[in-house]
């Protein structure tokens, strides 16, 4: 089942949880909103949540995270009487890799960190993806370079499915306006200069005037992408 011209103009006229209610009454059990639990994901989470959207909502734990996302998927849980799906890596994949090439060795290489992403992250997602016919992210323009031209809808191809931003053109200030508007619970490592957090080793937090996503494998100058949302989509 595929989505029409007219429905997808419909999409990207209509406020956020309503977009979202069309797409679960279109595709009953068959879509999915990944959050890394950072801000924009935790607005996902609330209008999901705060109208009763049937969309499962899932997370990934590679292992790796701060103390502080836990905290928040409990504080989630809590808040939603929910109980946010976690997806793990696959235990033979983690140990194989740190025994052949060491627990931090994705500091010695991009070659490595890749990897290392890859089967922390990027495994684990498609398990989660199985079977689902829209996958809801929430990525901003505004992140980075790599997402600045992204649409609100597109086809993934190497998915088999359609990938679905919401908050695509919202601006920093408007989220941080509904995060605070609605009382939403957030990691409190965003209020220590940590904008875009992964996992522990990898994130530092951000100096003034330094792009968002700079505190994410600072150590690198590639584009500076996990793999989750590579951009071969059409």
């Amino acid at each position: 089942m595929l989505l029409t011209k007219e429905e997808i103009d419909r999409l990207q006229s209509l406020d956020v949880a309503d977009s979202l209610r069309l797409l679960a009454e279109k595709f009953p059990a068959q879509v999915v909103f990944s959050s890394s639990l950072g801000q924009e994901d935790q607005v996902i989470t609330d209008l999901i949540f705060r109208n009763g959207i049937p969309i499962q909502v899932f997370t990934l734990d590679t292992g790796r995270l701060f103390y502080e996302a836990y905290e928040l998927i409990e504080r989630t849980n809590a808040r939603y009487k929910t109980s946010l799906k976690v997806y793990f890596p696959d235990a033979a994949d983690v140990e194989e890799f740190v025994s052949e090439k060491g627990i931090n060795s994705f500091y010695e290489s991009v070659e490595n960190r890749k990897e290392c992403c890859f089967l922390r992250k990027v495994k684990p997602l498609n398990r989660a993806l199985s079977g689902a016919k829209v996958w809801v992210t929430g990525l901003r323009a505004e992140q980075s370079d790599n997402r600045k031209d992204m649409p609100m809808i597109e086809w993934d191809e190497s998915k088999h499915l359609f990938k679905f931003n919401p908050l695509i053109n919202w601006s920093y200030e408007e989220m941080l306006k509904y995060i605070a508007d609605n009382n939403v619970p957030y990691n409190p490592l965003h209020d220590k200069g940590f904008i875009s957090i992964g996992c522990a080793p990898c994130t530092r937090a951000i100096e003034p005037g330094e792009d968002a996503r700079a505190g994410r494998w600072w150590w690198e100058t590639s584009k500076k992408e996990c793999g989750l949302h590579s951009h071969d989509d059409k």
